[in-house]
C-alpha cells in the first residue's frame, strides 16, 4: 500500500503563521492541474506496483479549486494509479469556501474525509492570524458538513498564539468537541523566519508565548479531548476509536508515498525526493518532461533516525522487533540501553516489545528524541 499527496499551493489570503509553500491565487489554475497530472505519470514508477490506499489533497487551500478542476484532477489520478477499494480520501477546506452544493459535489467525487481549518473560535485571534473566515462562518461550515453526512471530519486548531488567553483557548476546545467530529489536529504555533509573524518577531513587534502558558494550554487540550472521547495517538493528533488519520499514520510508520506539486515530498523507504518550491518553475520543468526535484538516498543511520523520530511521536512508539529486523542486533541493544534511564525516570514506558513516551515526557519529547539520534 502507498499514500498519495497532492499539493494545491493557491490561497486567497496568506495567513500570518503559515510556512507551507503557497501563493496568492490569480486566475484559473487549469495549467497547474495539467502539470500535476503530467507529474503523476512521470513519477508513477517510484512506488512500483503499490496500490494507493490514502489520498490527501492539501495546501495552500485546496477548496479554492472549482468542482470542475477537482474532477479533472481526480479522474486523471485514478487513471494513472491503482487505487484500493476503500481509499481514505481527504480534502482540506477553508470554512468560507463551504456551501451545501460544494459538499454534495465533492462527495460525488469520492471524497470521504474533510479536514477543515478552524484554528480558533476567537474572532480576535483569527484576525491576529489573518484568517479569512470568522467564527460564525466556521460554525455554518461544520453544520453544512454534518448535514451532508460526512462521517469522517477532522478539525485543525492552533494554540500558543501570542495573546491567546486560557479562557479563549478553553472556549475554542469546548466549542469544537460539542460537534459530531471524529478527529482533531492541534498544533502549537511555531514562528518561522519567513512568515509574517517571523518578520514581526524580528522587528520586535511580536513575542512568542511563554513556556508555562504553552504547557498549560497543552494540558488543557489533553484534559478536554480525553473527556470528549478522543485518543491522543500522536503528539498533535487526536482521534476517536477507528478514526485515526490513515494518511498521516502512514507517514509516521514509514509507508511509501508520492507527493505531487511544488514542495511536495515523496518517499519509497530508501530515498526521499522533494519538488521545487516555485509553481512557475515547476510548471516549466513538467512542460519539458522533467521532474523538478532533489533527491536524498537514505542510509541506515538516516532511516533509523527517521524511524525513531516519527515513532516516538505516536502512542505506539518504537517497535523493538522492527528495530532488530531493519537495523540489526547492535542498534537494537543501543536503543534498549539508552531507553533504560528514561524508563526509570518515568519518561518512557516499555510494554509488549514497544517503547513509548509517557504523558509527562511529551513537552520535552524533542530533547528525548534527539538523544536517540545516531550521528
Amino acid at each position: 500500500m502507498a499514500g498519495l499527496y497532492v499539493h494545491i499551493p493557491y490561497c486567497k489570503r496568506i495567513c500570518n503563521y503559515c510556512d507551507f509553500y503557497r501563493v496568492v491565487s490569480s486566475g484559473s489554475p487549469k495549467k497547474y492541474i495539467e502539470s500535476v497530472i503530467s507529474e503523476s505519470k512521470l513519477r508513477k514508477g517510484y512506488i512500483g506496483d503499490a496500490k494507493i490506499n490514502t489520498v490527501y489533497i492539501g495546501g495552500g487551500t485546496p477548496s479554492t479549486l472549482s468542482i470542475k478542476e477537482l474532477s479533472l484532477l481526480l479522474e486523471s489520478l485514478r487513471d494513472v494509479y491503482q487505487w484500493d477499494k476503500e481509499v481514505e480520501f481527504t480534502l482540506e477546506v477553508n470554512p468560507d469556501d463551504i456551501t451545501e452544493i460544494y459538499l454534495r459535489s465533492i462527495k460525488d467525487l469520492g471524497i470521504n474525509r474533510i479536514s477543515i481549518g478552524i484554528q480558533s473560535w476567537s474572532d480576535r485571534i483569527l484576525k491576529t492570524m489573518n484568517r479569512r473566515h470568522n467564527s460564525l462562518q466556521a460554525e455554518k461550515a461544520i453544520n453544512y458538513i454534518l448535514d451532508a453526512e460526512f462521517k469522517n471530519i477532522s478539525v485543525d486548531l492552533i494554540y500558543g498564539v501570542p495573546g491567546l488567553t486560557m479562557e479563549e483557548w478553553e472556549e475554542t476546545l469546548r466549542r469544537t468537541v460539542v460537534f459530531d467530529i471524529q478527529h482533531l489536529s492541534v498544533y502549537h504555533l511555531t514562528i518561522e523566519p519567513d512568515t509574517v509573524f517571523g518578520k514581526m518577531k524580528k522587528q520586535g513587534l511580536l513575542d512568542e508565548i511563554e513556556e508555562e502558558y504553552s504547557v498549560a494550554q497543552y494540558n488543557l487540550l489533553l484534559e478536554i479531548t480525553e473527556g470528549a472521547g478522543f485518543i491522543n495517538y500522536e503528539i498533535s493528533n487526536f482521534g476517536k476509536e477507528g478514526f485515526f488519520s490513515k494518511h498521516n499514520t502512514s507517514y509516521w510508520q514509514q509507508i511509501p508515498y508520492i507527493g505531487l506539486g511544488p514542495s511536495a515530498h515523496s518517499f519509497n523507504g530508501y530515498s526521499r525526493q522533494w519538488n521545487e518550491s516555485d509553481v512557475d518553475k515547476y510548471i516549466e520543468e513538467i512542460d519539458n518532461g522533467r521532474l523538478p526535484y532533489e533527491k536524498e538516498e537514505l542510509d541506515e543511520k538516516v532511516r533509523f533516525n527517521e524511524y525513531v523520530m516519527t515513532s516516538l511521536r505516536t502512542m505506539w512508539g518504537i517497535d523493538l522487533d522492527k528495530i532488530e529486523e531493519k537495523f540489526g542486533k547492535e542498534i537494537l541493544d543501543y536503543t534498549k540501553n539508552l531507553a533504560k534511564k528514561y524508563v526509570e525516570y518515568g519518561m518512557m514506558l516499555e510494554k509488549k516489545g514497544n517503547l513509548s513516551l509517557t504523558k509527562q515526557a511529551i513537552m520535552v519529547s524533542d530533547n528525548i528524541i534527539a538523544e536517540f539520534m545516531l550521528t
